[in-house]
């Protein structure tokens, strides 16, 4: 069964998980990657925030001083490797619950032979919270998230008024945070919550089309999980905003313009 992971171990946290941990086996070449590169490029969330004053130091991560960009739930990681090669300049920082997703991503970075991309295993918004500093982040990019489609369930979905407060605060002005779904109601959700957000306006290089919504950028690339969606007539909707803290936009919101 399932190990359920909604409350934290912590008595005083009662948040709400948006996610359940699966413990599921690793394939054979997932299992040699892991052995191999977790020591190095991987780390628990649960060690960078275990103690008062905790932080991640991204700097010591990747041994070099860069723009980062955090990406919330990669799945099996082909969009964030995909991405992390468009942007070499740009350091990318993944933060999963899903090993054999994490051990698949290790595999692409091996592929790809990248060096910006470093990942975290555990909860991204304990992550955000406790070890993220203010205003440190250049963008966050959150696609396909647990739409957790019962509606007694909506309240375990991860964009929420409080979750929007806390990106904002996390993004550097001008720094972008990036969500897409293939939910239609969960895709309403996530409008209404960054369009009530007043620290967040939508990007001037994706403007509002006449139905309300956001042209997919063609730089994200395209999963098969995406894909599918398609087929089975669920449309995919991107959301691009920006944190209005009052200067130009930064030049890393985007792979290509």
């Amino acid at each position: 069964m399932p190990e359920r992971a909604l409350t934290s171990d912590r008595p005083h946290d009662t948040r709400i998980r948006s996610y359940v941990h699966q413990r599921v086996r690793l394939s054979d070449g997932q299992e040699s990657a892991w052995r191999r590169l977790w020591p190095v490029l991987g780390g628990e969330v649960a060690e960078v925030v275990g103690g008062p004053g905790s932080s991640w130091d991204p700097h010591a991560a990747f041994g070099r001083n860069a723009p980062l960009v955090l990406e919330i739930g990669p799945g099996m990681g082909e969009t964030t490797a995909a991405l992390a090669a468009a942007e070499p300049a740009v350091d990318h920082l993944a933060v999963e619950v899903y090993e054999p997703g994490l051990a698949q991503l290790l595999m692409r970075i091996e592929q790809l032979d990248l060096t910006n991309q470093r990942l975290l295993r555990g909860d991204a918004v304990e992550l955000l919270e406790r070890a993220v500093a203010p205003r440190s982040l250049s963008g966050i990019r959150i696609f396909f998230p647990d739409p957790w489609p019962k509606r007694r369930h909506h309240k375990r979905r991860l964009i929420q008024p409080g979750f929007a407060r806390l990106a904002v605060s996390r993004l550097v002005p001008g720094g972008f945070l990036h969500l897409a779904t293939d939910w239609p109601h969960y895709a309403e959700q996530m409008r209404r919550v960054v369009t009530a957000e007043p620290g967040l306006r939508p990007d001037d290089a994706f403007p509002l089309g006449p139905d309300g919504w956001q042209a997919r950028p063609e730089w994200r690339p395209t999963t098969k999980f995406e894909e599918r969606a398609r087929i089975e007539g669920r449309p995919v909707r991107d959301l691009l905003y920006v944190a209005d803290h009052g200067t130009a936009p930064s030049d890393t919101r985007r792979v290509t313009d």
